[in-house]
């Protein structure tokens, strides 16, 4: 018998704003029956291609903990730095570049959400195909 992931749970201030943010990020969509709405203190949204859930949840606690949370993104289309320009337009803080960090065409950028919530966005599959391509060539 093995385990799946049911679903990512994120500890935040306000789980409406944070899953709006995040369905604007990664073009997840709500709940079928199971609409967001402001002032919800559980807000879970889907990725509707691979059925994998976000769940946020509101915590009482003053200050969160500082590592709550931290996913890898990979572009579905398009290049990871292509996807790094569309997260600073939707406001997220970039903490560190890695690109390059293992050679030309390799690495990723480290992001905070708007509530602090660390993710890191990886180069697509094709462009980690061609990069892998390109080393065996050489």
């Amino acid at each position: 018998m093995t385990l799946f992931v049911s679903h990512t749970t994120i500890d935040c201030h306000d789980a409406y704003a944070l899953s709006e943010w995040w369905k604007a990020l990664l073009g997840y969509v709500d709940v079928e029956g199971d609409p967001n709405l402001p002032g919800h203190e559980e807000c879970m949204i889907l990725d509707p291609e691979t059925g994998h859930r976000l769940l946020f949840i509101e915590v009482p606690d003053e200050e969160l903990p500082a590592k709550r949370i931290h996913l890898d993104l990979r572009p579905r289309t398009g290049t990871r730095d292509e996807e790094v320009e569309r997260l600073l337009e939707l406001g997220a803080t970039q903490l560190a570049d890695h690109r390059g960090k293992y050679g030309p065409g390799t690495g990723w950028v480290i992001f905070a959400d708007p509530e602090g919530n660390q993710l890191c966005v990886l180069r697509s599959e094709a462009e980690v195909a061609a990069w892998e391509a390109q080393k065996s060539g050489s």
